[in-house]
């Protein structure tokens, strides 16, 4: 690695949390995304996450540590410049994938040809298949948002809001035990985050009963990249969200509640709060929201109708 350290926070499992990674099997591809084909070229572009650098301590002393690795990467589309993300780099090709899907930018991933990065010169080049209609137009309009690091959304978003369906409680939901279950396996899983610092981490769930499946994690400079890696892995999978789960580790604002919504994902974790319009968006989609959920701690913010709530399992309050 030279000067770099520190292994590509990039993991997917297929098997229940409770087993070590080395125990679990290779991703294999779902038949749905089997019988789609064909689906774009990745490239399979590489890229430390992390760099060795020097600091001086409270003592006086010097120290080696590690440090998130940040760098640009320019999205073109058919040779078109579309916008410049920053990230760690862990899945680049996942990352560009679920950021045309969750912009609206491409109807499906059999839309796109191939996705190339190179990190030489820091870009990702995107061949449609048959072009985007009404590139200028879709794109004219931006948004800058909460999102660490910038992140931008082209406008119109809240025009089309009131195209998303997703399922009904009754099929969507999520029990208290689930939810301890979900955050003792972030809480195991090894990150970035602990050896470094200063990135966002998102995982997506399978619930099955009161059981949960870590499916992928992801962490990156922002938030919205690594949900967007999480929607590109969906995408391309031609996986719904039914029975899925987000946790992320930074606030709900209304681009992370959107982009839940977009991926048919109604149940939405978060370690830290929410926004007031990530709440009001909630609402108006029938999201669950979590937050402040760490250990057996959180706060339901709406989608009541999406939890049973089991009481006995909390902690005993303090007297």
């Amino acid at each position: 690695m030279g000067r770099y350290g520190g292994p590509c926070r990039f993991v997917r499992h297929t098997a229940p949390v409770n087993e070590p990674l080395s125990a679990v099997p290779p991703m294999a591809v779902s038949p749905t995304a089997v019988t789609l084909s064909p689906l774009p070229r990745l490239s399979q572009a590489q890229a430390p996450l992390t760099e060795a650098v020097e600091v001086l301590n409270e003592h006086g002393r010097l120290e080696t540590i590690q440090i998130p690795a940040e760098r640009p990467l320019t999205v073109f589309v058919d040779r078109r410049e579309l916008v410049t993300l920053m990230t760690l780099g862990a899945a680049p090709e996942l990352l560009v994938l679920g950021y045309l899907r969750n912009q609206r930018l491409v109807d499906t991933a059999h839309d796109i040809d191939s996705i190339t990065v190179d990190w030489e010169v820091g870009a990702a080049a995107v061949r449609t298949r048959a072009g985007i209609e009404d590139f200028d137009r879709k794109t004219a309009r931006r948004v800058v948002t909460t999102g660490c690091g910038q992140g931008t959304v082209f406008g119109g978003l809240m025009d089309e809001l009131d195209q998303i369906t997703l399922p009904p409680p009754a099929q969507a939901r999520i029990s208290q035990r689930a939810l301890y279950a979900l955050l003792e396996a972030i809480r195991r899983q090894e990150s970035t985050y602990k050896s470094a610092g200063s990135v966002h981490g998102c995982a997506l769930f399978t619930l099955a009963g009161d059981e949960v499946r870590l499916e992928l994690f992801v962490e990156d400079v922002g938030r919205h990249n690594a949900i967007d890696t999480l929607a590109g892995w969906m995408w391309l999978r031609g996986l719904g969200g039914d029975d899925k789960a987000f946790y992320t580790t930074g606030r709900l604002t209304s681009e992370m509640v959107i982009k839940s919504a977009q991926m048919g994902v109604p149940i939405v974790v978060s370690r830290s709060g929410i926004t007031q319009m990530g709440h009001q968006l909630a609402g108006q989609l029938g999201l669950a929201l979590f937050g402040r959920a760490t250990n057996r701690h959180f706060l339901c913010y709406s989608g009541f109708d999406r939890f049973d709530s089991q009481p006995a399992l909390a902690p005993v309050p303090p007297a």
